[in-house]
This record gives structure tokens, sequence and C-alpha cells, in this order.
């Protein structure tokens, strides 16, 4: 008989063991926030389908599994030759297990321009600012997975752009998990803070080496300065035994501008929360995703644009393609404050189901205190369009071929807004591989 699991318990126990060295001096802020996370953890323990929020997506077969909660980084040049991706530049950061692998890394920016540094070192150097920014925006208080994360914050990027500063070469943050040999369980922290009238590109890449399964829980807190931009993308494609729980916070000062592209090719259990906060006027929020689950993949994409204030934009765009027993998720969500006046807030959730056994589960919400607001949301779900593949076959183009051709033109839409080339084109070649086009 086998012995069930607590990986609840287990992770506490972990915490409470290595409490010292994780946090050092017991009296400094940082630690006694990790310790009021934990508390957090312990009260709330792992979300089920009977929560409003997690009713699509089941965290049992994750949660009854054993996992490795500090696995080792042991990896080489070798190893990472079939995770390249051609072309590539800029600023290059390797996380292996979460740690932070300076031999692999290439930081071209220079320091005056741009602080990137392994989370740890961004403390040591800038304790005041880390403390001013950590954890007051992703809230650990309602959710159980930002409040563990909080808990045992220490692996992950620190990103620092001063004021006044833009830079024009991209930070890519690459984490890979290495489960060849075990289950690993792995905890990331980003924090980024863009200086007022600053701007910078960040790339968030997931991949797994590995058979065995591999759970990444990872949070990264924003802070955009006034009139400063800030481009974020997040690209996963993982293996079947990928969980995935990413949570992505965005604070908005007067008239920042955020554009964040999320591209999920493929991850056994994906769950992406993606939360932006337009907390001043005349901010401006481009929020798009794409996703293409297939086999008995899971993607689950919630949202939550948050208007505080007034004259203030958002537009949102979502796709998905799901194939064979494949499940898809959205549940966005647009909150207008009762100050915020002249809000204008767009989203669209848009799907094709390339199977008569996919399924997609979508909940578009709005809720306005405002009046004087123009707010609108929708979302379709269905099969290809009939008449475009006939049109395509008319003109010479196989059955197949034709549905892989408008497969990839539904996704482009979203893949075009990525601007980072290297990453842009490597999507579209893993997309039409996935496709079938090639």
């Amino acid at each position: 008989m086998t012995t069930p699991i607590d990986f609840k318990a287990q992770l506490i126990a972990e915490f409470q063991l290595n409490e010292t060295r994780m946090n050092g001096e017991s009296r400094s802020s940082l630690h006694q926030r990790r310790r009021q996370a934990l508390m957090h953890f312990e009260q709330l323990g792992f979300p089920t389908i009977k929560h409003e929020e997690w009713k699509y997506s089941n965290v049992k077969n994750l949660v009854n599994q054993a996992f490795n909660i500090t696995p080792v980084a042991s990896i080489t040049d070798d190893d990472l030759v079939s995770l390249q991706i051609p072309n590539l530049a800029g600023n290059i950061l390797y996380f292996i297990n979460g740690q932070y692998q300076p031999q692999l890394s290439t930081i071209v920016s220079p320091s005056e321009e741009v602080e990137i540094l392994p989370f740890t070192e961004g403390y040591k150097k800038y304790p005041e600012l880390v403390e001013k920014h950590f954890a007051q925006y992703a809230d650990d208080s309602k959710d159980a997975f930002t409040a563990l994360n909080t808990a045992f914050a220490q692996n992950g990027a620190f990103i620092y752009v001063p004021k006044g500063k833009v830079v024009e070469t991209p930070i890519i943050l690459r984490f890979i998990s290495d489960a060849r040999t075990e289950n690993v369980a792995i905890q990331l922290r980003n924090l980024i803070i863009v200086g007022d009238r600053a701007e910078v590109k960040v790339a968030e890449s997931f991949r797994t080496l590995g058979e065995f399964s591999s759970f990444t829980n990872t949070v990264t807190e924003a802070f955009v300065g006034e009139e400063a931009h800030f481009d974020h993308y997040k690209v996963q494609d993982e293996t079947q035994k990928a969980y995935h729980i990413g949570t992505t916070q965005v604070q908005h000062s007067r008239a920042s501008q955020t554009h964040d592209t999320t591209v999920t090719l493929n991850g056994g259990w994906i769950r992406n929360n993606l939360n932006l906060v337009l907390n001043g006027e005349h901010v401006e929020a481009h929020l798009n995703g794409l996703y293409l689950p297939n086999g008995r993949q899971h993607i689950d994409n919630h949202t939550l644009v948050d208007h505080a204030m007034p004259n203030s934009y958002s537009n949102e765009l979502y796709k998905g393609i799901i194939f064979d027993q494949a499940t898809g998720v959205f549940n966005g969500k647009i909150f207008v404050r009762e100050d915020a006046q002249k809000t204008n807030a767009y989203q669209s959730c848009k799907n094709v189901l390339a199977s008569p056994e996919a399924t997609m589960n979508t909940k578009p919400q709005l809720e306005i205190y405002a009046d004087d607001v123009k707010c609108s949301h929708g979302t379709t779900t269905g099969q290809m369009d009939e008449e475009a593949l006939f049109y395509l076959q008319s003109r010479g183009v196989p059955k197949e071929k034709g549905r892989a051709l408008l497969m990839l033109a539904f996704a482009e839409d979203v893949v075009e807004r990525i601007k980072i080339p290297a990453i842009r084109e490597y999507l579209e070649t893993a997309l039409a591989k996935k496709v079938g086009e090639v």
C-alpha cells in the first residue's frame, strides 16, 4: 500500500529546517515577511475545485506527488543543446532548478543602465529597494501558491532600471527544470523595478529536461514608474509531466505602459495568473495570450485588470487552439473602481477546438463601479472556419495543410506582438511544427 504524500507538511518542514540559512538575520523585515507568508500558506492550504478560482483546475495530482524541494543544479553546455533558441542575443541569464548559473549566462548591458542580479544578490546590494517593493503587490494572504513562493523566495532575478534609463538590449531569463533523475519542485521569485521614464524588455522562458515530474511555482512582481515602458514576455515549452503555476503582478504608475504576451506551447498542467493594477491616470496596458494544449494537457489563464484611477486604457486578446483531449481555461476580469472614470477597457478571448474531444472553459467578467466608462468583453469557441478551409482546398491546397495554415494565421496575431526577433522566430517555427504545417 502506497503511503499518501503530505506535500504541505513537507514544505512547512523544509522551511523550518532551512529558515536560518535562507533568511539570515531573523529581525530583518524580509525574514518577517517570509514568516508571515508561511503562516498564510499554513492557513490557506492547497485550493480545491470547490474554490471558484480553481473550479476547472484541480491540483490534486500535483500535491499528491513527492518532490525534491531543494534539487541540485548540475548541467553542461551539451545538456542545453536541445533547448537552444537560434540567434538569441541580449542579457541572457540561466537558472537551473532555480539556481543562477553565471558560467552559462551573459550580461552585456552596463550596470549604470540596468542592474541585473540574482534575487539574493539584489537584496544584498539594494536592501531598501527590495524591502520597499518585495511582496507589496502579489497578495499572499489569499493565494496559497503566492504565499508558498513568498516564504521560499530566494531564487530568481532582480532587475532594476534607474530613472530615465532606456535599456535597448532585452533581458532574457531562461528557467530550466532538470527532472532527469527525480521529481523536482522549484520556487522562483523575480522582482523588476522600472524607474520613472525608463524602458525595458524582459522575457521569461521555461523549459524542462527529463521524464520525471517538475513543479515550478513562480512569482514575478514588477513596479512600473511614471511614464515608464515595460514589455514582458513569457514563453512556456515544457514536458508532459511539467506542472507550472505562475503569477505575474504588475503595479503601474501615472502614464506608464505595459505590453505583456504569454505563449504556452507545451506543459502537462499550467496555470498562469496575470494581474495588473493601473494605479495612475493615463496608464495603458496591453495583454496578449496564446495557448495550444494537445494530448491531455491542461492550460489555464487567469487575468485581472484593475482600473484604480481615471483615464486609463486596457486591451486584452487571448487565443487558444485546443487539440486532442486537452483542456483550456480562460478567466478574465476587468475591475473598474468608483474613481476610475473615463476608463476604456476591452477584452476578447477566441478559441478553436481542433478535436471533438477538446474542451474549453471561458469566463469573461466585468465589475464596474464607475458610470463614465467604455468597457466590453466577449468570447468565442468553435471549430475551424469551414468556408475558409473550403476556399483553400478549391485553390489546390490539401485539406490538412489548409487547416495548418489557418491555425498559423489565427495564432500569428499574438506572436507578432513579441518584439524580440529571435523569440518571435523561434515561436513561429515551433507553432508550425505543432499544427503540422511542416
